[in-house]
């Protein structure tokens, strides 16, 4: 290794591991070291730029495999999952080998672990969690978009969904989100659920099946989903009105999604559904172009009266944007930016350095809107009262 801070990236075969390798390079993290199960995947991923990194094999489910790939790094990034079964697993080895940690996932679970365990600022250290695309750029995206001229904020209404293929760790993840991911051992979020008023309200919107939406192509299906991320969002932010739709344009995922909570009560394995989940993602997608939308309409004041801004980011990869975060999330921990402690990444990355960094040399679509827009499904979707 040079003198560089060694960087440890473990799930680095993985489809948002091989991207944050790019994005390491890009950024100057050079002095890195791959993590897997599969040592000849982890090669191919070392030669495909020039050699920079060391290939170590580990199974995150040995902690002495996980303990030797974390001695000598100073910053563990964590690509793999699941998540919510892993919790704090990749932190808590990291902070006892001494190193600080990004995950691109992790969420409320995995901070309470940490925290319980003892706040690893005492130490010095830094946890960077949920650095990816949803959580953390879900959340960064509003908070740049609040500051693009308005004096105050206070509604927003957030599509996010795609077409692409599901990895097998996203699966699994999804299937245990809905038990698991939320703060205080609740899943990681609530259907139907929003913001009215600045508080969670239950059932205050509904799905619907089958229609139209502008940005998203075809005929998608519509969920309104609302998650601890969010909630902590309209705090932050003061957003007395918050709206938030899962959005999927591919039947055949809808479909396996729809019948996940009956069959998981009725026994069904994990493994199971999620091969299901997998091939329904890829019929789906047969014939068509990968893609994935991000489109947010925040509402407020400027220069005294009614303002309205829309923010819209289209990718052929929303791995690749969780990638990009969590190489900026080492990038800013490297660089002392961020103080010691547990954090979200939306929390305590710039979301101006974020925009610049996906704008400039990612490469993704932005398209930033002005004045008047149509509120899309939010004035269709008739709220059902609180129950």
């Amino acid at each position: 290794m040079t003198g560089q801070r060694v960087v440890g990236v473990l799930g680095a075969s993985g489809a948002v591991g091989r991207a944050a390798v790019r994005e390491l390079r890009d950024l100057g993290h050079t002095a890195l070291r791959l993590g897997g199960r599969r040592v000849d995947a982890l090669r191919e991923v070392n030669d495909h730029d020039g050699p920079v990194g060391d290939i170590v094999r580990t199974d995150l489910e040995d902690p002495r495999s996980l303990a030797a790939f974390a001695e000598g790094c100073d910053v563990l990034l964590n690509c793999a999952g699941p998540t919510y079964r892993l919790r704090a697993t990749v932190a808590s080895a990291a902070l006892a080998a001494g190193a600080h940690c990004v995950d691109v996932a992790g969420d409320d679970p995995a901070a309470e672990d940490l925290l319980a365990a003892g706040d690893p600022a005492e130490d010095g250290r830094t946890v960077v969690l949920s650095a990816g695309a949803l959580p953390g750029l879900s959340a960064i995206l509003p908070r740049w978009l609040a500051r693009q001229g308005f004096d105050s904020v206070s509604g927003l209404v957030a599509y996010c969904g795609g077409l692409e293929p599901c990895s097998p760790t996203v699966a699994v993840d999804l299937m245990l989100s809905l038990t698991a991911g939320g703060a205080d051992g609740a899943a990681y979020g609530e259907a139907l659920a929003a913001i009215r008023g600045g508080r969670r309200v239950s059932r205050a919107l509904r799905a619907v099946e089958d229609t139209v939406l502008d940005g998203f192509p075809g005929r998608v299906a519509v969920q309104p989903y609302l998650s601890g991320e969010t909630e902590r969002l309209a705090t932050r932010l003061g957003l007395a009105r918050v709206d938030w739709f899962n959005v999927h344009p591919g039947p055949q995922v809808h479909a396996v999604l729809n019948l996940l909570p009956a069959r998981l009560a009725a026994g069904a394995g994990l493994d199971e559904l999620a091969d299901r989940l997998i091939l329904a993602a890829d019929l789906d997608l047969a014939g068509r172009t990968p893609f994935y939308a991000l489109d947010f309409r925040m509402t407020g004041t400027e220069a005294g009266g009614p303002a309205q801004r829309r923010l819209t980011v289209r990718t052929g990869s929303s791995y690749r944007l969780t990638a990009a975060v969590g190489a900026l999330a080492v990038d800013a921990v490297t660089r002392g930016i961020v103080p010691p402690g547990v954090h979200f990444a939306c929390d305590v990355l710039d979301p101006e350095a974020v925009v610049a960094r996906l704008r400039a040399d990612v490469g993704e679509r932005f398209e930033l809107f002005s004045g008047a827009f149509q509120g899309e499904l939010a004035g269709a979707l008739a709220e059902e009262g609180v129950l």
